[in-house]
């Protein structure tokens, strides 16, 4: 049976899991992620508690941070109820394990990963509950071989959800991460999903097939974004490519300020500003007007990034 105590003791267990993991790629001579735990002070709009887990200046990460909340309140923020206006007032329960890693060599790829599920509830009413997330690759220059494991990845993860739930997730991957100011991806995208709670073939509770597809999700992050950076960890690069990466990074950046929808939540919710904000690279540019010279590697990326089919 779903209920507090075993989605918490997920999340917090896929945390361990994923530091493990990144630390094990930093190697013995890399930064260990230092561990932050959090409680929010009575009196907030929001009660609750959480640990964030950073690493900033290592060997591999120059920065990242995988972070686990698990928050309450007494009226969802306006975010959460933009698109479902008949949830506006309900007290919740939030909570969920959110990740960016940011490489310090540009031939490695940013990747970024969340999965989380809310409770919303009103006295004399059942509760609604639904779960979320879903995880994207960002690189700066283009392989391939490797977004195409990254997408090959998710797609086996979704397999036993039905036939049609990886196409499904990546097209909404591909609409979600989308930079409408300027018309273009964020990155090559991977799989998204938010306000799930449906049910499927073999499932006789919708939200037992709900948790087992947000856990197939994070349980997949490692495998399919680990195998990248250690193929990619040692590439030479020069100041160009960090020329690149930096500018690039503002895109990212733009996102997340600009259109993504768990930023918003926590900053409307009074969540905790540095861990919300946890996602963003530590070295940024941006130019103006600026344009790939046609040919160039840079270029090549650009080609790569509108939606495809690359499982």
């Amino acid at each position: 049976m779903i209920n507090s105590a075993v989605l918490k003791a997920y999340f917090s267990g896929l945390q361990t899991i994923i530091v493990a993991a990144a630390e094990a790629v930093e190697g013995a001579s890399g930064q260990r992620f230092r561990a932050d735990p959090w409680q929010k002070e009575a009196g907030q709009p929001l009660d609750g508690s959480g640990l964030t887990c950073i690493i900033e200046g290592g060997r591999v990460f120059e920065r990242g941070g995988v972070a686990f909340s698990h928050v309450t309140g007494a009226a969802l923020p306006a975010s959460a109820t933009a698109k479902r206006p008949e949830l506006a007032g309900r007290s919740f329960e939030a909570m969920g394990v959110s990740l960016v890693l940011h490489p310090e060599n540009p031939f490695c790829p940013t990747a970024h990963m969340n999965v989380r599920t809310l409770f919303a509830s009103k006295a004399g009413e059942a509760p609604v509950v639904w779960f979320g997330g879903g995880m994207d690759l960002t690189p700066y220059y283009p392989y391939a071989e490797d977004i195409r494991h990254f997408h090959a990845t998710c797609k086996q993860a979704l397999a036993p959800f039905g036939d049609d739930v990886h196409a499904r997730y990546k097209k909404w991957c591909d609409d979600y991460f989308f930079l409408k100011h300027r018309n273009e991806p964020r990155g090559v995208g991977g799989v998204f999903f938010d306000d799930l709670c449906e049910g499927g073939t073999g499932w006789d509770d919708p939200l037992e097939r709900c948790f087992a597809l947000t856990r197939a999700v994070g349980d997949a992050f490692c495998a399919a974004y680990l195998p990248i950076i250690e193929k990619r960890q040692n590439t030479p690069f020069g100041e160009r490519e960090r020329d690149f990466q930096a500018y690039r990074r503002g895109r990212y950046v733009e996102f997340n300020l600009v259109w993504d929808r768990g930023t918003l939540f926590g900053l409307q919710s009074g969540g905790r500003t540095e861990s919300i904000l946890m996602s963003l690279p530590p070295v940024v540019k941006w130019r103006y007007d600026w344009q790939p010279e046609p040919g160039s590697p840079e270029a090549q990326l650009y080609e790569m990034l509108p939606p495809r089919d690359w499982a």
